[in-house]
């Protein structure tokens, strides 16, 4: 079996300068701003956003090392203001010694900076402010709802990409090639896609599944890497998926847009995304709901109905039945026609409402529930339409100064179409439908 006393893969190929770097060719090819700023040895504070195991970390240490900073490392996880202040305490005493005198800022790299609370984000920045130090901050949530938006304008923000699948073959290459324990050993790799879609573009988790592949097989005189082997060594592939991160959301707003777009197949393959990371089914049904009301509205109000007897299903058998009334309650509404009319209706007249005056509501329409009000005509003009001919008789339901504001403006639809034609019929040029 294989043993090392040294450090684990993922840590012995962190890159130690830029060359050894993989990815990110946005950030850091001869043209990018990461670049340009290393070469003109000189970097403002910023803030690295991406997923987990994409070069955050190295990235903040080589450009320390590039630069020729003094590199302080916190973890929002495990620190606060007091590991914080012992820095700044550091690394004012360094300066008012000889030593420290007319030297650069030194770099604070604080990872998971989306952990500290708002009051610790703030004691950042003063010392941000006036240069005391250069941060850089790592963080795998949006900045935009984690970042307090003082330190967010002190700093620019840099988004990392997941590993590109050539990245990984990249990274696998250098491994095998450069690794002081892997370069001795016969190691292949027949077939990749599983190994891959299991690193799912993180670049540790990659050499982590190999390195224990590696570990498996370390009494095979030539280690051969094909799927099935992968497949072998991990037995279930857990997906990253936070209910509280970004993923969480893009996947829902995915699921969504592909139902609001017509597109049965992808909407499908984004639930089955939802569900096999154990997403609550209940919160996956009452979107359902939503988008029955929102996207398909009245071009067919059966969708509402099949949203919200599937939402009643899945709270009663729950998974993994409840797969299946999902699946097809998402096929069909993602199968159907679209109108977004009373989205749009709602919208616009509740606007409306918080930038006018209360219109005084018309007599006639108003309750006589006391003999006052009575005298005062309190409904007295009102006509019952039961009473007209095909339950219609023309007279005005708005408030006197909106009589031709209009609202409601139907889709060309087959079953829009029909209630168009109703309310001409009705209406005749009163409204413009």
């Amino acid at each position: 079996m294989y043993t090392s006393p040294l450090a684990p893969l993922a840590e012995r190929m962190r890159p130690k300068n830029i060359d050894e770097y993989i990815g990110q060719k946005h950030l850091l090819a001869p043209d990018a701003i990461l670049y340009k700023m290393l070469i003109n040895n000189n970097i403002s504070s910023f803030i690295l956003w991406g997923p987990a195991g994409v070069g955050k970390t190295s990235l903040a240490r080589i450009i320390a090392e590039k630069l020729d900073r003094d590199f302080y490392t916190l973890s929002a996880i495990s620190s606060g203001v007091k590991e914080l202040r012992d820095i700044i305490s550091e690394i004012e005493n360094k300066r008012k010694s000889i030593f420290g005198q007319g030297s650069k800022s030194p770099i604070l790299f604080i990872d998971e900076i989306h952990r500290f609370s708002k009051s610790q984000q703030d004691s950042l920045l003063s010392i941000v402010e006036d240069g005391t130090i250069t941060l850089i901050a790592a963080t795998t949530e949006n900045p935009s709802y984690e970042i307090i938006k003082p330190l967010l304008s002190r700093c620019q923000v840099y988004t990392l990409k997941a590993l590109s699948n050539d990245d990984l073959l990249e990274l696998f290459k250098r491994s095998i090639e450069k690794d002081e324990i892997l370069h001795n050993k016969a190691i292949k790799l027949r077939e990749s896609q599983t190994i891959l879609n299991y690193a799912n573009g993180d670049a540790r988790k990659f050499l982590n599944i190999l390195e224990l592949i590696i570990q498996s097989n370390w009494d095979k005189e030539e280690i051969i890497i094909d799927n099935l082997l992968v497949k072998n060594c991990i037995q279930e592939n857990i997906l990253t998926y936070d209910k509280k991160s970004d993923t969480h959301y893009d996947t829902i707003s995915a699921f969504i847009k592909s139902i609001r777009g017509s597109d049965p197949n992808a909407a499908i393959y984004y639930l089955a995304r939802m569900l096999n990371a154990g997403e609550d089914v209940k919160f996956i049904a009452r979107r359902l709901c939503i988008s029955a009301s929102e996207d398909i509205g009245l071009a067919n109000p059966n969708a509402l109905l099949i949203a919200n007897a599937c939402f009643d299903i899945v709270e009663k058998i729950g998974m993994p039945e409840a797969r299946i009334p999902l699946a097809e309650a998402t096929i069909y509404l993602a199968s159907s026609v679209k109108s977004n009319s009373a989205y749009l209706a709602i919208n616009e007249a509740l606007d409306f409402v918080k930038n006018s005056p209360n219109h005084p509501i018309p007599l006639d329409l108003r309750n006589a529930n006391t003999p006052l009000m009575s005298s005062l005509d309190y409904g007295k003009n009102y006509k019952y339409s039961h009473n007209y001919e095909n339950h219609f008789i023309n007279q005005e339901f708005m408030p006197q100064e909106l009589s031709s504001k209009s609202f409601y403006k139907a889709s060309n639809n087959r079953i829009e179409n029909g209630l168009k034609e109703y309310l001409k019929d009705c209406w005749k040029d009163k409204y413009d439908f």
